[in-house]
């Protein structure tokens, strides 16, 4: 029998960097050559070899409505019609930029880009263009796209491929950027001690999932935002992939902190590429043309993205679609824990995102995701893609589902689940 997918990506690697144009997707780390897709519809991945896949990937998070939704594919389909870039301002804008604004009113004001890394670069110019300060605090294992300043230390794939950093980006380039580790206060306290008036702000996931899914303790982040009040510093929540996924206002609603400045994407585009960053108005109003920070985008606010991103987030916000798959998600988390038994792990969830490592200790940050046994997590993948489920290529990485998960497809998850664990 054929296998389509090692064809073509014996045929990509030929002219993509490891066959790829995102790293982890070569899945290197579970030691295996991946699947070509060819198709999505609901809550299945369908590859070239036919094989179905019930998927808890996502593509990485925005996918909240699953794959192809008719309401989002006949948005997307009628703006096509009407021209699929202006690089000039529409209405669509406007209106998605109101709903976000809705549900996230730390973001005042707000500005469209076409990624997380553009919302990342353009947060952190921001932020040193505001406060006229240039140092940052950043977290072991938490990524904000590949910024040059902030790939020190990074989760996701860059721990997938055991990579301290990157090759390419000068010294000078992360010299200010001031490593802590999550859910340890001290280590941030210690920066602003040693350097005062120096610091601009400190930016992190307020749920990481770039590192596995991890929590923050209690008061944490509300100590966060203490300490950059006393010190003149701005707190930056990166809620790419938070947002919208573990509550309707992120895990800000969730905590009930409120940053200075804020970074969206994922679930706001719906499936195409987008970000979003925003915050207190005084902040926002030094961006050009009407501040001294420039920043721009020709594709950024993009109809196709715009509709897209409003089809979906009235769909799961406005019909209580995202109660209904939380409820699903906490039922997957209560599945892993009465199929794992004799095997140690760790599993949890937030709103629609969940989490495992196998392991005996919790995990409270990257440090201690490092611990965690990764072989067994590789036999996991390896066992759980041959019944047909999908979940991250890498042990650093969290797990999403839709509202496309429904009862059919979770009963037949915990069947798939509980033959996976007694195999592992």
């Amino acid at each position: 029998m054929s296998n389509r997918s090692s064809e073509i990506f014996k045929k990509a690697q030929a002219i993509f960097p490891g066959g790829v144009n995102s790293p982890v997707r070569a899945f290197k780390s579970v030691k295996k050559t991946p699947f070509i897709v060819e198709k999505g519809e609901g809550a299945y991945l369908t590859d070239v070899d036919g094989n179905s896949y019930i998927d808890f990937v996502c593509s990485w998070g925005p996918l909240v409505l699953g794959h192809a939704n008719e309401e989002v594919v006949a948005a997307i389909t009628e703006q096509l019609s009407k021209g699929t870039s202006y690089g000039a301002t529409c209405e669509l804008e406007v209106t998605l930029g109101n709903l976000i604004k809705k549900y996230y009113p730390s973001m005042e004001m707000l500005r469209f880009v076409n990624s997380g890394t553009e919302a990342a670069m353009s947060i952190l110019r921001l932020a040193r263009g505001f406060t006229g300060n240039n140092k940052i605090i950043k977290f072991s294992g938490c990524y904000h796209g590949h910024v040059d300043s902030l790939l020190v230390q990074a989760g996701s794939g860059l721990a997938t491929l055991s990579l301290p950093g990157s090759a390419g980006v000068p010294e000078h380039f992360v010299k200010d950027t001031l490593i802590s580790q999550f859910n340890n206060l001290e280590s941030v306290e210690k920066h602003f001690e040693e350097n005062k008036n120096q610091i601009c702000a400190i930016i992190l996931e307020p749920i990481m999932g770039n590192a596995g899914f991890i929590k923050p303790k209690d008061n944490f982040l509300k100590s966060l935002r203490e300490l950059c009040d006393k010190n003149n510093a701005l707190l930056i929540f990166d809620e790419v992939m938070t947002g919208f996924r573990v509550a309707p206002g992120g895990a800000q609603e969730i905590y009930d902190v409120k940053p200075d400045l804020t970074m969206l994407g994922k679930v706001v585009g719906g499936g195409l590429p987008v970000g979003v960053f925003g915050g207190r108005k005084e902040i926002m109003e030094h961006l050009a043309p009407i501040g001294a920070v420039y920043q721009a985008g020709t594709l950024s606010g993009n109809p196709l993205a715009m509709s897209a991103g409003l089809a979906t987030l009235k769909n799961w916000v406005e019909n209580d679609n995202f109660s209904k798959t939380q409820k699903f998600t906490q039922s997957l988390v209560q599945a892993f824990r009465e199929f794992s038994n004799d095997h140690s792990m760790q599993v949890d969830s937030e709103g629609t995102m969940f989490g495992i490592f196998f392991g005996e200790e919790p995990v409270e940050s990257f440090e201690d995701a490092l611990k965690t046994d990764t072989e067994k997590f590789i036999n996991f993948f390896d066992l759980a893609l041959k019944n047909g489920l999908y979940f991250a290529p890498s042990p650093y990485e969290a797990g999403f589902l839709s509202v496309s998960h429904d009862n059919e497809v979770m009963e037949k998850t915990y069947k798939k689940l509980e033959e996976v664990f007694s195999s592992l």
